[in-house]
C-alpha cells in the first residue's frame, strides 16, 4: 500500500510544483537578442524598404547578420526584433541579399547553403544545400568567392566556391542550371556575379606572380551556356577589395579597379571585347563600396585621406561628383566613415560620419546627389555620441528621408565597439541594444542592502540613548491609527507581498537599490569580452549601470579586455560593511607591441607581438562607481595592473577576518587583491593550509598537478607555490575543465537516513573536485573521460569512460554540489539489443565508508589522511529525451530545500529535473516498505519529458551557455539566470515548494471571519456561562 502511495504522489507533486500560466511574465523576463553585428560589406546592418501597392505605403527593417551566427530583422522604430534566423554553428553565415519583399542568404563555407527568407516576418521560404560543407572552400575573408544576384524573374543566381554557378529558383529552391570552373579556382577566383537582361557575368580576380588580373566570364541568363572569358590587361595588388562592378541608370554595368593610384574601368558586354579605360585626375589609395554599386557610386579615398564621390555617368564615364570637406586625415577628427542608403524613392545617399576630438561629439555628413538641379546638397549635423559609455563608432547604416526641396532627415545606425547598436534620428537618439551581452564571460548574482532608511534607522538605534529612544516612539505611535487600519485593510483583502508577485521596482534613478521583502531582487554584474560591464537588476533586466574597459598604457597602441573571473569581494553582510562589490580578473591583450627581446626587434615594422598582462578591474555592484577611487562615473573603467604576464588561475579566498583574491602568475608567484596590510596578514597566516591544482602537459601526456605555497617569501618579494602531487592522465586525454564544488552551497543534513534506520553519512570532503577530459585531436580512438578526485593528494576516487560524439568532440556537461556529481553524454554506440542511441545523464552520489553508518567525517579530515579514500559510489545512468547544452542545480540560503537539475536541451527550452527522478539508489525492482519510507521510485531509465517541468515555458532560449542560480532570503525559492549568445533569461524556481509563504489561495478574509465570529461567540456565551455556574452553585 505504501508503495502505492508513494508512486502517486511521485506522479502528481510534480505537477504541482510547475509554474503557472498566471506566474509568466510576473516572476520572470526574456530579453532577445541578435548577437554584434557583422561589419563586412555581405553581413553589416542595412535598411531595407518595400511598399505595398495596394494601400501605398513603405515598411522598413534593419537587416543585418552577427557574430552569434544570427541573421536578423530590427523594427527601425522600437529597436525590436521583428525576426531572428538562427544557424546551425556549424552552418556559418556569411552574406545575406535583400531583395523586394525576401532576403536570400548564403552560409557554411564556400556558401554551402542557399536560403530565401520573408524580409518582414522571417518565414524560411526556400533552404537549398548546393555542395556539402566538407567540400566547400575555406577563403579569407569568407564572404571571399560568394555572391548573390536576383534576377527580374525572382530566380536569383548565385556564386559559391569561387568557382561555381548556379540559377535558382526563387520559390522552389530548384537548380535551373549550374556551372563550375575547370580550374577549380586554382587560379581563376571569382567575387561578383552580375545580373544583366543579355548576360550574367563572373567577375574575379587571376593570380599572377606579383600581382592580381582581372578575370571576366559571361554566359546566357536562360541556359548557363558560357559565351565567353576574358583576362583583362591589369595589375591589382590589393586583391578583391579593390574590385567593383557599378551600373548606371542605363543598366549599363562596368567593372572597376583601382590600379597604380588609378581607377580604371570596363563596360560589360557578352564578347567582352571592350577595352579598359583610365580616369584622370587625383590618386587614389583605395575605393569603397558604400552598398550603392547598383546605383553607380562609391567613394575614393585619396593619398591625403579625403573622401570623393565617384560616380558611373549615363556616358560610362567616371566622375568626380563630390569632394566632402575637411574630410582629410588630421588629429582634430577620428578616421571617416562613409556608408550609404536610399529613400522612399529609391534616390541614393551618402553620408560620412567622423569623432571631432574638438568638439568631442560625433558629426554627419549627408549628401544627397541628386538635389540642388543635380549639383548636390550636403546637410550636416552634430549629435552626443557618448564614446566613455560605448566605445568608438564601428559600422554605420544610412536611411534618408527628402520632406522638402532643401531639406534632408536622416537616420543612421551605429553599430560600437563594445557591441551596442544605436538608432539616431538626426541629433535624437531614438533606442539603444546592448548587444555586447551576447558574448558574457564572467558573471555573478550580487544581494542587495536593505533600504537605506530602515538601515540608517537601524544603526542609529545601536547607539540611541534611553531619552532619545523614548522621544522617538512617542513620536511614532502618532502614526499608529494609520498603521492599524492599512495593517487591517490589509490583512482583510490579503495584499500583501507575494512570492509569485513581480518584484520590479520603478524605474528612479534618485532611488538606491535596495532589496525587497523576500530577497527576490538581486544585481546580475556580467563581463562581456566586447569591452564592458554591466549591473541588470535581476527583477526586470534592465540595465541599471554600465562601464567601460579602460586600456590603461595599451590605449595608446590599441588592444581589447578579455575576462576571465569574476568574485564578489564583499557582499551585505560582511564585517565591513558598506556596499557590495565584485572584482573583475582579466586579461589586457595589446596590439603592435615590439618584443624587445627580438635579435631583430631593431627593423622597421618587424617582431611585433600582443603583449598579455592581467588586470583586476574593481566596481561598486550597485552603482558601477569605481571601488578604487581611480576613474570618475562618467569615464571609462580604469583597473589595476596586477600581473606583468599571463595569469595562471585565481581564486577566492574567504573568511571571518577577510576575502581577497589570489592571483598566481607563468612562475607561480602570489599576488594579492586587494593588497591590503590586513589581507597580507591573514594571508600569511594561512598559507600553511592553501592548496589548489593546476593543469600541466607536455609533448606526450596531460596532468594534474597540486600546489602548496611556500611560506618564505623569495628574492622577487612573493610567495612561490610548489607541487606536492601530480596526476597523469592517458597519454590520448586532454584536460577540458576542473568543476569544484560551489563555495557558497550549505550543507543542511550530512547524512542520508534510510528506511532500516541505518545512516549514510556523505562524502564531504572540501578537497574534492570533477576534471573531464577528452580525445586529442590526433587521437585515432575518441573518448571521453569523467574524474572525481581528491584535490589534497591527487588520489581517484571515481572515474567513467565515456563515448565520444559522432564529431569526435567531447560534449560532457556535469554538476557537482554536496556528495552529488550528475554529468550528461552523448551514447552514439548500439550495445545490447534493448539499447539505443541517446543522450544519457548519470547521477553519482559519493558516500562514507564501505557501508551504511561507516563515519569518517570527511568534511573535517586533514588532507594526508588515508581516510578520505574511504568511499561507497552509487550510479545510475538514465536516458534524457533531449541534447544538454548547460546544467547546474538549484540553490538556496541554508540548503535545506531539494535541490533540482536544471538543463538547458538544444530545443531551447530550460528543464527542472526533480532529484528524486535521479537518485541512484532507485531500485530496480518492486519498492519495498523501508524504501518508500524514504520515497524511493522504482527504477525507469527514461527520464519523462514533461511539459510541466519547463521552467521557460513559451521563451526559446536557443544555446545557453550558461545557467546561474543564487539563493533568496526564502529557503524555498532560488533565483535562476540564464544566458548565451541569443537570449537572457532569469525566473524563480521552488523544488520543494513555497513551504514558507502562504498560498497564493490562502483566504485571508475567511480567517478574519472565523476569527471574528469566534470572538463575537466568546463574547455571549462568557456571560451565559458565568450565570449557569452562578445557580448550579445555588442548587448545590
Amino acid at each position: 500500500m505504501r508503495t502505492i502511495i508513494g508512486l502517486w504522489l511521485a506522479a502528481f507533486v510534480s505537477p504541482l510544483l510547475a509554474i503557472h500560466a498566471s506566474e509568466a511574465g510576473a516572476i520572470d523576463w526574456h530579453k532577445a537578442l541578435i548577437g554584434l553585428p557583422l561589419t563586412a560589406l555581405h553581413t553589416g546592418p542595412s535598411f531595407h524598404r518595400t511598399e505595398d501597392w495596394q494601400f501605398g505605403a513603405t515598411q522598413s527593417v534593419v537587416l543585418t547578420a552577427t557574430a552569434s551566427n544570427v541573421l536578423a530583422a530590427l523594427h527601425p522604430e522600437n529597436g525590436t526584433v521583428a525576426w531572428r534566423h538562427v544557424f546551425d554553428e556549424r552552418d556559418r553565415v556569411i552574406a545575406y541579399k535583400a531583395y523586394g519583399n525576401y532576403v536570400a542568404s548564403l552560409s557554411g563555407p564556400g556558401g554551402a547553403t542557399f536560403r530565401i527568407l520573408d524580409v518582414h516576418s522571417g518565414v524560411l521560404i526556400v533552404e537549398r544545400q548546393l555542395h556539402t560543407p566538407e567540400s566547400g572552400r575555406l577563403f579569407e575573408p569568407t564572404s571571399l568567392g560568394i555572391g548573390l544576384a536576383p534576377s527580374a524573374e525572382s530566380d536569383v543566381f548565385i556564386l559559391t566556391d569561387g568557382h561555381q554557378l548556379r540559377r535558382v529558383d526563387g520559390q522552389s529552391g530548384d537548380v535551373q542550371w549550374e556551372w563550375a570552373s575547370q580550374d577549380q579556382a586554382s587560379l581563376y577566383v571569382y567575387s561578383n556575379v552580375v545580373s544583366t537582361p543579355s548576360a550574367i557575368y563572373l567577375v574575379g580576380l587571376a593570380k599572377s606572380f606579383a600581382s592580381y588580373t582581372v578575370h571576366i566570364t559571361a554566359f546566357s541568363p536562360t541556359t548557363g551556356e558560357e559565351l565567353s572569358s576574358a583576362d583583362i590587361p591589369s595589375s591589382i595588388t590589393e586583391g578583391p577589395s579593390q574590385l567593383f562592378v557599378l551600373s548606371n541608370k542605363n543598366k549599363d554595368s562596368h567593372v572597376v579597379w583601382l590600379q597604380d593610384g588609378r581607377i580604371h574601368s570596363l563596360r560589360l558586354a557578352p564578347d567582352l571585347k571592350g577595352k579598359a579605360s583610365v580616369t584622370k585626375g587625383a590618386t587614389y589609395k583605395k575605393l569603397l563600396d558604400v552598398k550603392l554599386c547598383e546605383d553607380g557610386q562609391i567613394v575614393g579615398i585619396k593619398e591625403d585621406g579625403s573622401g570623393r564621390v565617384v560616380k558611373l555617368a549615363d556616358d560610362g564615364s567616371l566622375k568626380v561628383t563630390w569632394e566632402f570637406k575637411n574630410s582629410a586625415t588630421s588629429k582634430q577628427y577620428s578616421e571617416s566613415i562613409y556608408t550609404g542608403g536610399k529613400d522612399m524613392d529609391g534616390a541614393p545617399y551618402i553620408a560620412r560620419v567622423f569623432w571631432s576630438n574638438i568638439l568631442r561629439t560625433a558629426s554627419a555628413h549627408v549628401l544627397a546627389p541628386h538635389l540642388a538641379d543635380g549639383k548636390g546638397l550636403v546637410t550636416g549635423f552634430t549629435f552626443p555620441f557618448a564614446t566613455h559609455t560605448h566605445g568608438i563608432i564601428t559600422h554605420v547604416a544610412l536611411d534618408a528621408v527628402n520632406p522638402a526641396e532643401l531639406r534632408v532627415l536622416s537616420r543612421l545606425v551605429l553599430t560600437t565597439s563594445t557591441g551596442a547598436v544605436q538608432l539616431w534620428q538626426q541629433d535624437q537618439l531614438q533606442w539603444i541594444r546592448e548587444e555586447g551581452l551576447s558574448d558574457i564571460r564572467a558573471v555573478e548574482m550580487v544581494e542587495l542592502p536593505e533600504p537605506k532608511v530602515v538601515a540608517s534607522q537601524i544603526a542609529n538605534e545601536e547607539n540611541e540613548a534611553f531619552s532619545s529612544r523614548l522621544f522617538r516612539q512617542l513620536s511614532d505611535a502618532q502614526n499608529f491609527p494609520q498603521y492599524a487600519a492599512k495593517f487591517a485593510r490589509r490583512f482583510a483583502t490579503g495584499s500583501y507581498a507575494s512570492v509569485s508577485s513581480s518584484v520590479a521596482s520603478q524605474a528612479n534613478a534618485s532611488v538606491p537599490l535596495s532589496r525587497d521583502a523576500f530577497g527576490l531582487r538581486k544585481i546580475i554584474v556580467a563581463a562581456t569580452t566586447h569591452g564592458k560591464v554591466f549591473g541588470i537588476d535581476s527583477s526586470s533586466g534592465e540595465i541599471v549601470w554600465s562601464r567601460v574597459y579602460g586600456l590603461g598604457w595599451a590605449a595608446e597602441v590599441g588592444g581589447r579586455i578579455i575576462p576571465l573571473k569574476m568574485f564578489v569581494t564583499r557582499a551585505v553582510g560582511d564585517a565591513d560593511g558598506a556596499t557590495p562589490q565584485v572584482a573583475i580578473v582579466a586579461e589586457r591583450k595589446a596590439d603592435n607591441v615590439r618584443d624587445p627581446m627580438s635579435p631583430m626587434s631593431l627593423l622597421p615594422d618587424t617582431h611585433f607581438q600582443s603583449l598579455t598582462d592581467t588586470v583586476v578591474f574593481h566596481v561598486d555592484a550597485l552603482t558601477g562607481a569605481d571601488a578604487l577611487g581611480v576613474s570618475q562615473d562618467k569615464d571609462i573603467l580604469q583597473g589595476k595592473d596586477v600581473i606583468a604576464g599571463s595569469c595562471v588561475e585565481a581564486f577566492l579566498y574567504q573568511d571571518d577576518d577577510a576575502k581577497f583574491v589570489l592571483l598566481f602568475d607563468e612562475f607561480l608567484q602570489t599576488h594579492i587583491f586587494p593588497d591590503t596590510s590586513h589581507n597580507y596578514d591573514v594571508f600569511t597566516n594561512v598559507v600553511r593550509s592553501l592548496h589548489f591544482p593546476l593543469r600541466s602537459s607536455s609533448e606526450t601526456t596531460r596532468t594534474l598537478t597540486g600546489h602548496r605555497i611556500n611560506v618564505e617569501k623569495e628574492f622577487t618579494g612573493k610567495h612561490v607555490a610548489y607541487p606536492t602531487w601530480t596526476t597523469a592522465f592517458p597519454p590520448n586525454e586532454d584536460i577540458l575543465s576542473i568543476i569544484t564544488r560551489p563555495s557558497s552551497s550549505p550543507v543542511a543534513s550530512h547524512g542520508k537516513v534510510l528506511g532500516n534506520r541505518t545512516t549514510l553519512y556523505k562524502y564531504l570532503n572540501p578537497s574534492t573536485l570533477v576534471v573531464l577530459t577528452g580525445s586529442l585531436p590526433m587521437a585515432k580512438a575518441k573518448s571521453c573521460g569523467v574524474y572525481v578526485l581528491d584535490g589534497g593528494k591527487g588520489t581517484v576516487l571515481y572515474h567513467s569512460i565515456l563515448p565520444a560524439s559522432p564529431s569526435g568532440e567531447c560534449n560532457v556537461k556535469a554538476v557537482f554540489t554536496e556528495n552529488w556529481l550528475v554529468y550528461s553524454y552523448y551514447d552514439g554506440e548500439l550495445g545490447a539489443p534493448d539499447q539505443a542511441k541517446s543522450h544519457r545523464l548519470v547521477s553519482v552520489e559519493l558516500y562514507e565508508g564501505a557501508q551504511p553508518d561507516d563515519k569518517i567525517s570527511s568534511s573535517e579530515l586533514a588532507s594526508y589522511s588515508n581516510l578520505t579514500t574511504h568511499v561507497s559510489v552509487y550510479e545510475q545512468s538514465f536516458v534524457f529525451p533531449r541534447g544538454i547544452l548547460a546544467m547546474t542545480t538549484t540553490s538556496t540560503k541554508y540548503g535545506i530545500s531539494v535541490k533540482d537539475i536544471l538543463i538547458a536541451t538544444d530545443n531551447s527550452q530550460i528543464v527542472s529535473v526533480p532529484r528524486r527522478f535521479l537518485d541512484p539508489r532507485r531500485p530496480k525492482r518492486k519498492v519495498t516498505a523501508e524504501e518508500a519510507e524514504e520515497w524511493l521510485i522504482q527504477y525507469d531509465p527514461l527520464l519523462p519529458d514533461d511539459p510541466k517541468r519547463v521552467i521557460s515555458h513559451r521563451y526559446q532560449i536557443s544555446y545557453a551557455r550558461q545557467i546561474l542560480t543564487s539563493p533568496s532570503l526564502l529557503e524555498s525559492t532560488s533565483l535562476i539566470f540564464a544566458y548565451g549568445p541569443h537570449d537572457l533569461f532569469s525566473t524563480r524556481s521552488s523544488p520543494s515548494g513555497t513551504f514558507d509563504v502562504l498560498s497564493e489561495d490562502f483566504n485571508k478574509l475567511q480567517l478574519v471571519l472565523t476569527i471574528s465570529g469566534l470572538l463575537a461567540a466568546i463574547l455571549v456565551t462568557r456571560p451565559m456561562v458565568s450565570r449557569k455556574k452562578v445557580k448550579e452553585r445555588w442548587y448545590d
